[in-house]
């Protein structure tokens, strides 16, 4: 695998420091192809740069798919202490909203696993020497989070899932219907969302509590839909520091914890 920019500087080239409320890992990332079938994903990849095996999430992309949202998101996870490796199921990047509502209806639910399925495959391979292997965390964003539920219902690897912003209903023409696997997941749940949204409705977010009763579907009052996307309109600086630490800790607390690289 090619080596990775160290960020120790921003995207524009300018010097930063990896402040405490920001974590205590500067971080290794960049665009990452990852293999898919006969062909490659759109991939991102960000972690600590530190020898050791680190608790290691797949996240799934909103509808826009892979994007400044998502590398935002990993670059904080990373800093923690969470290698997560962005793979996006889209084999386009989409021009506009239409273009990616499009592509959206037009991935099926068992496509999307099987890009799933081969990023853990992927992870696993004799030249990652950075990713816990034992389970993997799954994180989804807004659509995204649909994936990362499914493949939670149904794969025994996966050590926790969390979700922001995912619609919980609209999905009955689809292979699978998120609600109805709620009550099936074996593994924990962490859900983040905003009361403002006006795509998910929190009585939605309720049932889903009701649903899945050991997870966490919490609500967060006055913020919308896009509160965590940083580069959003409706970015919520406070509940997005709320919700970065939460998926720390969640996935600190349920993957396997980091191990030490034997130099000897």
């Amino acid at each position: 695998m090619a080596s990775l920019p160290s960020e120790r500087h921003t995207d524009d080239g300018g010097d930063v420091a990896v402040l405490p409320h920001e974590g205590t890992y500067p971080v290794m990332y960049a665009p990452l192809p990852v293999s898919v079938g006969a062909g490659y994903r759109r991939g991102y990849l960000a972690r600590p740069d530190q020898a050791g095996r680190f608790p290691t999430v797949i996240l799934t992309p909103d509808l826009d798919g892979l994007g400044p949202h998502e590398k935002h998101v990993a670059r904080r996870l990373a800093r923690r202490g969470v290698a997560v490796l962005v793979v996006d199921p889209y084999v386009d990047a989409p021009s506009d909203r239409e273009a990616a509502l499009t592509a959206y209806h037009a991935l099926a639910d068992a496509e999307a696993l099987r890009t799933i399925d081969e990023t853990y495959d992927y992870l696993r391979s004799e030249d990652i020497d950075w990713a816990q292997t034992d389970r993997f965390g799954l994180l989804g964003l807004d659509v995204g989070g649909r994936f990362s539920l499914i493949a939670a219902a149904h794969r025994r690897w996966v050590g926790a899932a969390a979700v922001v912003s995912t619609p919980l209903t609209g999905d009955e023409e689809r292979q699978y219907q998120v609600a109805d696997l709620l009550r099936h997941i074996p593994v924990p749940v962490l859900g983040l969302y905003g009361m403002e949204d006006e795509l998910v409705h929190p009585d939605s977010v309720d049932e889903a509590q009701n649903r899945n009763a050991t997870g966490q579907w919490l609500l967060y009052e006055n913020v919308g839909h896009g509160f965590l996307d940083e580069v959003g309109p409706e970015y919520d600086e406070a509940a997005t520091e709320d919700a970065i630490a939460r998926m720390v800790d969640f996935f600190t607390l349920h993957l396997p914890q980091k191990q030490e690289t034997n130099l000897g």
